[in-house]
């Protein structure tokens, strides 16, 4: 037997039961226990990270802007093992040896979705998969139409079509918004696509000419570190090693060093065995995620992000259609092409958006994902290799951009954050304090005892102090009921001090 809650303010009663199987399915409704405690560990780290992205971020730019020279002569000092052909410069070693530890967190990442996430159901990936396909195409065509018009260089198309997941949630926490979990979750599926599709590029149009002699050597290699996991072989001195032996030959073969980055951490096993409670990739993951969002990332964009912010140069950024192409690609494109193809995705799949959140709501995130920083600017060292003063003006661009796509979702996002808060609160609320949110045992007879116990021990001591106040005769203020009396006007008082 359910027990019906009084409704108030905070609680709401129990629906009663309903057909178990809609006709038609959500968009964006809540996140099963398991996968909602994923998202918000995974976030919570890349929250850190971001906040870390931020001020490396800003601590370049007052470099390069201060010591300009000094900065320069840093990040272009080489050192390493040449007789290995990793003599690199500090730049080189952020770019294709701190961020193959991203996209080996990237690769987990995507591990986990296909097999446990949002990923695992071709029909319910569907939907986040034609966002995040969208929101890299539209500002792809954005980027192209306006170099095409402006007879610009149309070798970019690919810097604004990127989204720095990490960015994007620092951006949340400096404005102070809870989003709904499904909202988060969505948000980080559409980055996890992302960076798919970001790596495949970088993989495909990217890569210098070919050595196939060190393609092989790393080849052989994760063929050698696949053998090892499926043999349940152990030991962090055997994988790093390995791993850095494979990261050095996939450098030398001409292919970007990252791939090696993302293989490993596809490889990685992200089911769970009897008796596990993780996976050896949810493990590593939880190991390594604050590496690369702590130091990795930010090290990368303190030795990327350093562009000259002169009045001029902030103006030309509007002017050159490889410029302006970045910035409206990221600010347009990607709002437009993330919305719209949700939207035509869930026509046509008859998703019903959650009955909770609204269109605007889904266009604040489209706006969220316009914050393409990290790869953003490692596809545009890559894209105007040969043009190091453009590959600058390009990244103010992909600077200039994010911050207006960060403003533009900040102010959309904090018209609707009374709503926001207030489910994101609901989601939260465990009365029983049992561990599990509320939320997800509505309807277990169990969780509705435990409620009804609560609330009667309530009840007993509220009768308890009624008693107490009645019997001391008082109403709970400290007061007599004669005091009250007293300062109530017209009432009845003692009257015999005064004349007869």
């Amino acid at each position: 037997m359910c027990f019906m809650l009084p409704t108030d303010r905070r609680y709401s009663p129990v629906a009663a039961p309903t057909d178990p199987t809609p006709t038609r399915s959500k968009f964006l409704g809540r996140l099963p226990l398991p996968e909602r405690r994923y998202v918000a560990n995974a976030l919570r780290t890349e929250t850190v990270g971001g906040v870390l992205l931020l001020i490396a971020a800003v601590a370049a730019l007052i470099w390069a802007n201060t010591f300009g020279s000094g900065y320069e002569a840093f990040r272009g000092l080489h050192f390493g093992p040449g007789f290995l052909g990793l003599d690199l410069s500090v730049q080189h070693w952020a770019a294709d040896g701190l961020l193959a530890i991203f996209f080996f967190v990237a690769g987990i990442e995507l591990k986990r979705e296909l097999v446990a996430g949002e990923l695992r159901d071709p029909k319910a990936a569907a939907l986040p998969v034609i966002a995040a396909l969208c929101g890299m195409a539209v500002p792809a065509l954005v980027y192209v139409l306006v170099n095409v018009i402006g007879d610009g260089d149309t070798g970019g198309w690919a810097v604004p079509t990127a989204t720095d997941i990490a960015f994007a949630l620092a951006v949340l926490a400096v404005i102070g918004t809870s989003l709904p979990s499904a909202l988060r979750a969505f948000l980080l599926t559409l980055a996890v696509v992302d960076d798919l599709f970001a790596i495949l590029i970088i993989a495909v149009f990217f890569t210098s000419d070919i050595n196939f002699a060190a393609l092989g050597g790393a080849v052989v290699g994760l063929v050698v570190f696949w053998l090892l996991l499926r043999a349940d072989v152990r030991g962090w001195y055997v994988y790093v090693p390995l791993a850095l032996v494979i990261w050095g030959l996939m450098y030398n073969s001409g292919v970007h060093a990252t791939i090696a980055g993302v293989a490993m951490g596809l490889m990685l096993r992200c089911s769970r065995r009897e008796g596990e409670e993780h996976s050896p990739g949810e493990h590593i993951e939880h190991l390594v995620r604050p590496i690369s969002a702590g130091l990795a990332v930010p090290l990368f964009a303190l030795f990327s992000a350093g562009v000259s912010v002169s009045g001029g140069a902030l103006a030309d950024v509007f002017t050159q259609p490889e410029t302006l192409g970045v910035v409206l690609g990221l600010v347009v494109g990607k709002a437009l092409g993330i919305f719209g193809g949700t939207w035509l995705a869930a026509r046509f799949t008859k998703a019903e958006l959650n009955e909770d959140l609204a269109w605007p709501d889904v266009f604040a995130v489209a706006s969220l994902a316009g914050i393409g920083f990290t790869v953003s600017l490692l596809i545009g060292e890559l894209a105007f290799s040969d043009d190091p003063e453009l590959a600058d003006e390009v990244k103010a661009a992909v600077l200039i951009g994010s911050l207006i796509a960060a403003i533009l979702s900040g102010v959309l996002l904090k018209l609707r954050v009374r709503k926001y808060r207030a489910l994101y609160d609901e989601e939260e609320r465990d009365e029983d304090m049992d561990g599990i949110p509320d939320v997800y045992e509505v309807g277990k007879p169990d969780y509705h005892l435990r409620m009804a116990d609560i609330f009667e021990a309530k009840a007993a001591e509220h009768r308890r102090l009624a008693e107490q106040c009645a019997g001391s005769g008082n109403n709970g203020t400290g007061k007599s009921a004669a005091d009250n009396n007293a300062e109530v006007p017209g009432a009845a008082r003692d009257d015999s001090s005064g004349p007869a």
